[in-house]
């Protein structure tokens, strides 16, 4: 396994909704729930029925959410995430000094790079390795620095793999 394989990543949704422990229904909205875990810098994936979320019902150290339809069982959901889902985490990443999470937000500046959110501008080296400077597409601003951290082309497939079934969706 990886560096930055299972053991610290994320989890994967359960199909249950996590305030009433019933299944969630096919074709249904559902949220989907990004927590910090306390024992590592990993994140847990709690998913909610629509109508717990509307009540109130929130996890413990929540730090994204965003809402999708349940798949049918078996089948491969078809859903895209919404680039401002997958901008906010890459934001919310950017101070963040933990190995496991520089490679999440690395690899979400990948997407954002694939999508054309985001548009590589420059490099740098540092202390530690390489900085990618980057910009939002349409932005003047001051770069945006993302840290490499050396993955391998298969740890990045992991991570990748990882974060598509985080978000369910194909990236």
């Amino acid at each position: 396994m990886s560096r930055f394989g299972n053991s610290q990543g994320v989890s994967r949704p359960t199909g249950v909704c996590a305030s009433t422990g019933e299944p969630l229904e096919p074709n249904t909205f559902a949220i989907a729930a990004l927590c910090e875990r306390e024992e590592d810098e990993g994140f847990t994936r709690f998913d909610y029925c629509q109508e717990a979320w509307n009540q109130g019902d929130r996890p413990a150290r929540l730090f994204s959410n965003w809402k999708y339809i349940v798949p049918e069982a078996g089948k491969k959901p078809d859903i895209l995430i919404d680039d401002e889902v997958l901008i906010d985490l890459f934001e919310r990443l950017a101070d963040d000094e933990k190995p496991q999470r520089i490679a999440f937000r690395y690899i979400l500046a990948l997407v954002l790079l694939r999508k054309r959110k985001l548009q590589l501008v420059g490099r740098e080296d540092f202390e530690g390795g390489e900085l990618w400077l980057l910009r939002f597409r349409g932005t003047d601003g001051e770069p945006v620095k993302v840290k490499n951290p050396g993955i391998a082309d298969e740890e990045i497939q992991d991570l990748s793999e990882q974060l598509g079934e985080i978000l369910q969706g194909d990236l």
